[in-house]
């Protein structure tokens, strides 16, 4: 069995290890490979940017979060929650129940529940940013066109798509189809759930502006 650590350079401590161990163990082929690229591309989109592992952002932290950024689609991970915040959740209380002090856990619930936050997440500090920045580049292709030639081939043989984004679309949905609270308006989740008429009827926004404070002038 190959060693991804040492093939990729990936930091290597105990945590991260029981990290890519728990995402593998817990999440689909699908989840999990997505999650181990979501973290290459972020470093890889990092570094185009000039930003050095340990001297401009905490790349222990980095990879954590984005490994465990889709911990949310797991059974064990499912929750009440849209699924990043599930997912946020249940990272924090592994990551705390592992020895990892408080701020730095804090970053990685942070750099999770924004994960899908387009148009906050990249103003954040380079953990959350770059978790963003490599999972977006892995499910829509964006900032893909940045990685250095080759990276994407390399990845994508060590952890291949198994159903890439539209399995993880469709677990996003089945978790819906269960809980619709799961994907409250203006989420990514309730986006998705009304493209794919998924889960409840989700009012419109007049709508709710409309209805609010009646008879109040």
């Amino acid at each position: 069995m190959a060693d991804h650590f040492a093939e990729f350079s990936l930091p290597d401590t105990d945590l991260t290890r029981k990290a890519y161990d728990l995402v593998f163990s817990e999440g689909t082929e699908a989840i999990a490979n997505h999650s181990a690229r979501t973290y290459l591309f972020a470093r890889a989109i990092g570094e185009r940017r000039g930003l050095r592992p340990a001297a401009d952002y905490d790349d222990e932290v980095l990879f954590l979060a984005s490994v465990l950024h889709d911990i949310g689609l797991t059974e064990r991970g499912d929750g009440a929650q849209r699924f990043e915040v599930d997912g946020a959740d249940r990272a924090a209380e592994f990551l705390s129940g592992h020895g990892l002090d408080d701020e730095r856990v804090r970053v990685a619930w942070e750099a999770i529940a924004l994960h899908s936050s387009l148009g906050i997440a990249h103003r954040m500090r380079p953990e959350i940013a770059l978790t963003h920045a490599g999972t977006s580049a892995d499910i829509t292709g964006l900032g893909a066109g940045t990685l250095p030639e080759g990276l994407a081939d390399r990845a994508h043989g060590a952890f291949p798509r198994a159903g890439g984004g539209p399995a993880i679309t469709a677990a996003i949905i089945d978790q819906i189809a269960r809980n619709p609270a799961k994907a409250p308006i203006g989420s990514l989740p309730g986006e998705i759930a009304r493209q794919h008429g998924a889960g409840a009827p989700v009012p419109e926004w007049r709508e709710l502006v409309a209805a609010a404070w009646p008879g109040v002038g």
